[in-house]
């Protein structure tokens, strides 16, 4: 499918691994030129080496910590008029409310929450002069199924969520589109290790990890690519109404029955 991305400009946070990295291949497919930020230099020039081999787009690489707000002002700046903003930086850790302390807290909120919205008020001031733009947040379905063990990324993703529907209700005045996208368990790379870990001490062998997600909906994660496809399909015109709302892929566990 043709997606009207061709020649288009990208800015994608977190996109040196993971969904960011997925995202970035589906989006260099459909010829889309992009701007991958993530804190290390090397994994980005990684990124951008496996997706040249197959797609010849540009790619500009930016080692940038979000965590610190300064940093979303000058990134915007190097990365000029972008026509796609992908919010994907950021992974907030397990805990409860008396075992998360505050130092991790405010860490991993640094990058996940306000990471998100400095980058957003920065690309979606460039995006109402010019009067187009499309921002994807990728999020995580925590926020629409909060539980206590993960009450930071609970908290966190719920927060997002709410900018989205909020800030994607006014964008159309101004020719802009704001969607999510709410991952459940997804295999990254980090997450398969931290499987990879699990079955080597549960179940003997690291190799068996597909065992530990077996009663998962399809007997398994999402992958990446899946995720970015969505990705790539909402920056498309063919997704041209679609603002303001959340879009759960997570083969239906969110509304199961616990």
């Amino acid at each position: 499918m043709k997606l009207g991305l061709q020649g288009k400009y990208a800015l994608i946070t977190g996109g040196s691994r993971g969904i960011g990295l997925g995202a970035a291949q589906l989006l260099a497919g459909e010829g889309c030129h992009l701007h991958l930020a993530a804190r290390s230099a090397a994994d980005l020039e990684t990124a951008k080496a496996g997706i040249l081999r197959n797609h010849a787009v540009e790619i500009s690489c930016h080692a940038v910590d979000l965590s610190n707000s300064a940093n979303a002002a000058a990134l915007a700046r190097e990365c000029g008029n972008v026509d796609f903003l992908v919010n994907n930086a950021g992974a907030i850790p397990q805990g409860t409310l008396d075992t998360l302390d505050d130092a991790t807290w405010k860490q991993s909120w640094d990058l996940k929450v306000f990471g998100f919205i400095d980058i957003t008020r920065e690309i979606y001031k460039r995006m109402r002069e010019r009067r187009s733009g499309v921002i994807v947040n990728v999020i995580g379905a925590a926020g629409e199924r909060p539980v206590a063990s993960y009450i930071a990324g609970s908290m966190g993703n719920a927060a997002l969520m709410a900018m989205t529907r909020a800030l994607g209700a006014e964008s159309p005045e101004f020719g802009i589109r704001v969607v999510g996208i709410n991952p459940g368990g997804t295999a990254t790379d980090r997450a398969v290790k931290r499987l990879r870990e699990r079955a080597s001490k549960e179940l003997g062998n690291a190799d068996r990890w597909p065992e530990l997600v077996g009663k998962s909906p399809f007997g398994r994660m999402a992958t990446v690519e899946e995720i970015g496809a969505l990705v790539a399909f909402l920056c498309s015109p063919l997704s041209g109404y679609t603002t303001g709302t959340i879009i759960t892929v997570d083969g239906g566990a969110s509304n199961r029955r616990a």
